[in-house]
């Protein structure tokens, strides 16, 4: 019996410390990922992207926050929100404290569903089960959040098409509301016609030729990224995942809570039967109820698009 407690006893040593990590270091080591991706034309200059998903910031997260304010250091062309942003009902104000030096630059958001309600708890298991029932949580301050955004210059892509110039290049930019809770309506905005302008940012006439098209979009769901790739978006950039969240050896990510493949959970990946490129970020946050991460930090993408 001696043996045999000693090994319940270190595997329970184990697990605890595991547990410890996961949700005391890992998920605070906040990392920067750089991706160099081919799909401007031949002699262009570099353009920087940073993609920033799946925040899940509440107002205590003050290490979080800075780490964000500090991205300006990077020298975006533009910023890009693929959702999540909230965690709270009186999440905004610190939202916007830590993406303050970013709004100077162009930027462009979607919306993921916990920017509409918040988290409840809910069994870890369950992500393994497909077309489990979506539970909504307390009501966001969805509308503030959306008028802070816009009201600083950054476009608002949920269901929406734009032109924006960054970096004198003239991008065109394509956005759904999430498909994870079916808000998403990608054949509307493709049967409008030509992307039209804002003029509260720099940007340039949709007859204009795009130097770069790119679409965005919150849950990496495998119709709308085919719809977006099949109407000559050469970058698809989305969150959700988390990664995984919590990736074994040699295994990779168990769930992606979409329609994803496991293998794209994470990374930088040709989006399969076509030219596009699929940027999924893990993202900088976690589920409320879950504030755990295994190997897989939290993060942001510096995006350096370059000639092909």
């Amino acid at each position: 019996m001696r043996p045999l407690l000693r090994f319940v006893a270190g595997t329970a040593a184990a697990g605890t410390a595991t547990l410890a990590y996961a949700a005391l270091v890992e998920r605070n080591l906040f990392t920067l990922r750089r991706f160099d991706i081919p799909v401007l034309a031949a002699g262009s200059a570099p353009l920087r992207v940073l993609h920033l998903p799946d925040l899940h910031l509440t107002p205590g997260q003050h290490r979080k926050q800075r780490w964000i304010t500090d991205l300006v250091q990077t020298d975006p062309d533009l910023v890009v929100v693929t959702g999540d942003c909230l965690a709270s009902v009186d999440a905004v104000p610190a939202v916007l404290r830590a993406f303050q030096p970013l709004l100077e630059r162009p930027g462009a958001f979607v919306f993921g569903s916990n920017d509409y309600n918040s988290s409840v708890l809910k069994n870890p298991l369950g992500y393994f089960q497909k077309d489990r029932p979506y539970r909504q949580g307390t009501a966001l301050p969805t509308e503030e959040f959306r008028d802070a955004l816009t009201g600083a210059g950054w476009l608002d892509l949920n269901n929406a098409r734009a032109t924006v110039k960054a970096a004198d290049r003239v991008i065109d930019l394509v956005g759904v509301d999430d498909p994870h809770i079916g808000r998403d309506d990608y054949a509307a905005i493709s049967a409008a016609g030509p992307a039209t302008s804002d003029t509260d940012v720099d940007t340039e006439p949709a007859a204009d030729p795009a130097d770069v098209r790119i679409g965005l979009t919150h849950s990496p769901e495998p119709r709308v990224l085919d719809a977006m790739a099949a109407d000559g978006y050469s970058l698809l950039l989305a969150g959700h995942t988390h990664g995984g969240q919590v990736r074994m050896p040699m295994v990779g990510a168990l769930v992606t809570n979409c329609g994803l493949e496991r293998k794209l959970a994470r990374g930088l990946n040709r989006w399969p039967g076509s030219d596009a490129y699929l940027h999924v970020s893990a993202g900088l946050g976690t589920h409320p109820t879950a504030p755990v991460r295994f190997a897989c930090p939290p993060e942001a993408s510096l995006l350096t698009l370059v000639p092909r």
